[in-house]
């Protein structure tokens, strides 16, 4: 992160200890056995269940539902994790409100959906505590597989491929694996260590060797990888943030928002953590919220989320939006960043108005702030990549790629939405198809 040392409104501790654990406490408490009983008994259980179209990974839910209805949340749990082995962050971070809760027909006829995502964590969650790995491997293969990237699609990868008996070595640059869902989810969203607990309970398949501080260009190279393995995946996220391209964008307190995440997620001590008076967040994402509602939530006094679109164009889900507002967070649309100011360090950033084709109207509006963050998307870094269109790796069904023996997954390729639940799918079927080519 950029230093704060000519910006003195930067400071550490802005709430007590007592404050700050209440404000980074779980988003969504988890269900208790009565809750979870009450919960699935709503569910009709449809046959032709609108919510399992609706979700990436395929999860049977009225399945898994009605295996928790019937006192058997461990059932349930092995129906999700057969399709996303990642279900227990997924239960926390997945928008259920735009995916499956959205489609229910209970959210239909009554405007309250199912709890599918309380429901998966509360059985993916019973599963793990019993420290019960349902998997086990096939007979060992002799392949070997190099995995790059210890995201969720990488993670999903390795163990689909660990399951078919392959030996898997996951790359990755972090000293902790895990990518997004331990860098750069909201703290509230998932508390006590879970990412971390996760991958290791995920490892427990076997097969699997992580080595940290290794990425493409950093220690290892594709070409090599191609030569030492039967087969690559590509799971490397999108490394680089994109640049507002206005002047002054390089003054003091002018930061990236995924790594002010990253410092979050990372604190041992959240009053340790440097936050501003009045901090203004450009973007309209999902991380543009976690980032402007975790300011919030460490003690800035003013926190203002800027979009260039309108509202109804944002990213970030209505319930991601309603929880900034609920926090205290000023949402400003159609307004585009034209200037940085302050002397050596930021003091105001200057927006322009836009209209719907994002033409400046003429009016302009300048924010006071000490703190800036950008979550304006990333980019695809690297060298000697696949072919790449559009910025990302093109990939066809399967996350084939270009290049004979590579394929590619996640937020590095051209699949889906860049969502948890839609990077597991892509590294559980570049898997499958991984998997189909070494048997052949």
């Amino acid at each position: 992160m950029t230093s704060n040392a000519l910006t003195p409104g930067i400071v550490a501790g802005r709430l007590p200890s007592g404050d700050l654990a209440d404000n980074f406490s779980d988003l969504h408490p988890p269900l208790d056995d009565h809750e979870a009983l009450v919960a699935a008994d709503r569910c009709y259980f449809c046959h032709d269940a609108p919510c399992m179209t609706a979700c990436p990974t395929d999860i049977d839910i009225p399945l898994f539902i009605r295996q928790i209805a019937t006192g058997t949340p461990e059932a349930a749990a092995k129906t999700i994790l057969e399709q996303n082995i990642l279900g227990g962050m997924c239960a926390r971070v997945c928008p259920t409100e735009t995916l499956c809760e959205q489609v229910c027909v209970r959210e239909t006829a009554e405007g309250k959906p199912v709890e599918i995502g309380n429901l998966q964590r509360y059985a993916t969650d019973t599963l793990m505590a019993a420290g019960v790995h349902p998997f086990t491997r096939a007979e060992p293969t002799g392949k070997h597989i190099a995995v790059v990237g210890a995201g969720p699609a990488g993670l999903s990868c390795a163990h689909r491929l660990a399951m078919k008996g392959h030996d898997v070595t996951i790359y990755d640059a972090r000293a902790k694996a895990g990518g997004l869902n331990e860098f750069g989810i909201a703290a509230y969203k998932s508390v006590d260590g879970f990412a971390e607990k996760e991958v290791a309970w995920l490892m427990q398949i076997g097969g699997i060797t992580v080595q940290h501080g290794k990425g493409l260009g950093t220690g290892l190279s594709l070409d090599k990888l191609k030569a030492d393995h039967d087969a690559v995946f590509l799971g490397i996220g999108l490394a680089g943030v994109n640049a507002l391209g206005v002047d002054g964008e390089d003054k003091d307190g002018v930061l990236d928002a995924v790594d002010f995440i990253a410092e979050l997620r990372q604190a041992d001590d959240l009053a340790e953590v440097a936050i501003g008076r009045d901090v203004v967040v450009i973007g309209g994402g999902m991380t543009a919220v976690d980032a402007a509602v975790q300011a919030k939530l460490l003690g800035a006094l003013n926190v203002s989320l800027v979009y260039r679109r309108g509202k109804d164009r944002m990213n970030a889900s209505a319930f991601e939006q309603e929880l900034a507002a609920t926090k205290g967070v000023r949402i400003i649309t159609n307004a585009s960043p034209k200037a940085v100011i302050g002397n050596g360090a930021v003091q105001e950033i200057e927006f322009d108005y836009t209209d719907d084709s994002l033409q400046p109207t003429g009016e302009t509006v300048r924010l006071a702030a000490d703190q800036v963050f950008k979550a304006i998307g990333q980019q695809l870094g690297g060298d000697d990549l696949p072919a790449v269109e559009r910025g990302k790796i093109t990939v066809t069904d399967g996350g084939r790629t270009s290049l004979k023996g590579v394929w590619a997954g996640g937020d590095c390729a051209s699949g889906g939405d860049d969502l948890t639940v839609t990077a597991v799918a892509e590294g559980r079927d570049a898997a499958e198809d991984i998997h189909a080519a070494l048997s052949a």
